[in-house]
């Protein structure tokens, strides 16, 4: 192992569970009341569509991934297919996901908590969540690895129990006909409008098939592995999304009196108080393991821009000797996580929206780039998988972006343009390329291996 490398250990099964848990699937229930409000009582519809949508974004990263088998993800993907200069705003503006996301995963948690036990003061369960995440993932991925089997264990428990409570509210209503229906996906009041508004809400959660690249240094066989833990992470990440939306629904088919807290509510219909209290639990574990995998990624991205000098090298350009791991990264997103005492939930997310957004439009069109490359070289590569399909998923991307909230869009040109200054620095007014670390040797070793 290189003294600057990270250390191999993550397998297939690991991987996935690393973006399940990013994607935190008892999201689909704590957001569950504002889609359903957004579509009008069709929430399955929207995340179906979101699935579908992301399909096309995690096949130009599978195909990414594996012809690029190094830690940085779309940063990485953009400048070696496009523009160094251009791969370096694309990271910078994922900086905004990756930051802010751990943020307002322990933020969300955090209010749950406080909710439950009003006399804690928000600020201690913050702190909590940022310390006791930050030392796992300074430990070492494996032991990360291994906390996160116990939390997604926990997690998929409860979404397992409230989908089996839900099933058993409607038996006990109607038999097992009560248990199909079209109305979850349409009916007299749908319209195509608030499903494809439910789906831009619903595309949020499914960031962590995207975020899992950032592990490819730490993956065993990342060519072959990666592809498919892409895959994998959106499919089963939605597969349970639109499951779980279906008998949510089913349940609930009507307006909530509070779209924040409906969950809440469903959860004590279907079960009783006590239910709802293991629910309660249960988002928390997923808020928890959720920030434990969202953490580990931004410090994996820091350390790929530390490498290539692009942020200081000194500071974030190596690992930890005994433990393997970026800590100057972790660090840093411990003290971002801080943030969370002085901004609420709806702040912080318009960070992360339009950085996803723009990172998943850039991969895409690093696929199309690729493409260009390889048939000016002699080669002929299929077409479908490297330019259609690569061309849907930026068109919906590039939709799903122009339609953000207005101060999503204005906060994300702001950062953008103080990365563009910060670039002009770099490159002495864009007149040389932002420094870059020779990958050769590491990506050959890899295509031996």
């Amino acid at each position: 192992m290189p003294a600057d490398g990270l250390r191999r250990s993550l397998r297939l099964r690991s991987v996935v569970l690393f973006g399940l848990a990013y994607m935190a699937p008892m999201i689909v229930l704590g957001t569950f009341g504002v889609v359903s409000d957004t579509t009008s009582g069709t929430t399955p519809s929207a995340y179906l569509l979101a699935l579908v949508a992301m399909l096309f974004t995690a096949c130009s990263y599978g195909m990414m991934a594996r012809a690029h088998p190094v830690a940085g993800s779309a940063y990485n993907y953009v400048r070696r297919t496009i523009d160094s200069r251009a791969g370096f705003l694309v990271g910078w503006v994922v900086l905004l996901d990756y930051f802010f996301l751990p943020m307002v995963i322990w933020l969300i948690g955090a209010t749950y908590l406080q909710a439950r036990f009003p006399a804690v003061p928000l600020w201690v369960w913050i702190v909590g969540f940022i310390v006791v995440t930050s030392a796992l993932n300074v430990l070492g991925i494996k032991v990360a690895d291994k906390t996160n089997y116990l939390l997604m264990a926990f997690q998929l428990l409860v979404v397992g129990l409230f989908v089996a409570f839900s099933l058993a509210h409607l038996f006990a209503q109607g038999g097992t006909g009560s248990w199909f229906s079209l109305d979850p996906f349409a009916h007299e009041s749908t319209t195509w409008g608030g499903i494809s508004a439910g789906a831009a809400l619903a595309a949020y959660s499914f960031l962590g098939f995207d975020a899992v690249t950032t592990l490819t240094e730490e993956t065993v066989e990342p060519r072959k592995t990666m592809p498919r833990a892409i895959l994998l992470i959106a499919l089963i990440g939605g597969g349970i999304f639109v499951a779980v939306a279906y008998t949510t629904q089913l349940v609930h088919p009507g307006a909530f009196a509070d779209p924040d807290s409906a969950a809440f509510s469903v959860a004590g219909t279907i079960a009783g108080d006590a239910f709802a209290s293991v629910f309660l639990a249960g988002l928390v574990v997923a808020q928890f393991a959720s920030g434990l995998a969202a953490q580990a990624s931004v410090s994996r991205l820091l350390f790929a821009m530390g490498r290539d000098s692009v942020l200081p090298k000194r500071i974030f350009g190596f690992v930890h000797r005994r433990f393997g791991t970026p800590v100057p990264g972790i660090v840093l997103c411990g003290a971002v996580g801080l943030l969370a005492l002085a901004m609420d939930v709806s702040a912080s997310t318009s960070f992360i929206n339009f950085g996803a957004f723009v990172a998943f439009t850039a991969v895409n069109i690093s696929v199309i780039a690729r493409y260009a490359r390889e048939r000016a070289a002699g080669r002929s590569p299929a077409a479908l998988p490297h330019v259609l399909v690569p061309a849907i998923g930026a068109v919906i991307d590039l939709w799903l972006l122009i339609n953000l909230d207005s101060s999503a869009l204005v906060l994300g040109v702001i950062w953008l343009s103080c990365g563009i200054a910060y670039l002009a620095y770099l490159t002495r007014l864009f007149r040389v390329p932002p420094p870059e670390m020779d990958m050769t040797e590491r990506e050959d070793a890899l295509s031996a291996a």
